[in-house]
């Protein structure tokens, strides 16, 4: 008898183009948003600008994952800063825009479009 299949999620920070990036892997759902928000909240400990969240290796996220992203995005703002999602899949982009976050949300294709603080 095998174990259940546990989601997993992958989650580190990287300097792409000059800039801090927490890249994300893997799929956000009930099982991993609270861990998810958690490290994205102390990514945006003494930031000032702009907290860059690189979801193109998500394949999935479900309705926990994307209010773990508007929970964020509140606090990041908050605290004088804004929250820039790059390189969302169709499956993901799709998501958030059925949702219509796709407005409420700076989304752009690469780290390189995010633009400065």
């Amino acid at each position: 008898m095998s174990a259940p299949q546990q989601s997993v999620l992958d989650v580190k920070t990287a300097t792409v183009n000059g800039q801090d990036v927490v890249q994300v892997r893997g799929e956000v759902d009930m099982r991993t948003a609270p861990g998810l928000r958690d490290r994205l909240l102390e990514a945006a400990q003494g930031l000032s600008g702009q907290l860059l969240i690189d979801l193109s290796q998500v394949d999935y996220i479900d309705s926990s994952g994307v209010g773990t992203m508007v929970y964020v995005k509140r606090e990041v703002e908050r605290a004088g800063g804004r929250v820039v999602l790059i390189g969302l899949s169709p499956r993901v982009r799709g998501v958030f825009e059925m949702t219509r976050l796709d407005t409420f949300f700076k989304i752009v294709p690469s780290v390189a479009e995010a633009g400065g603080s």
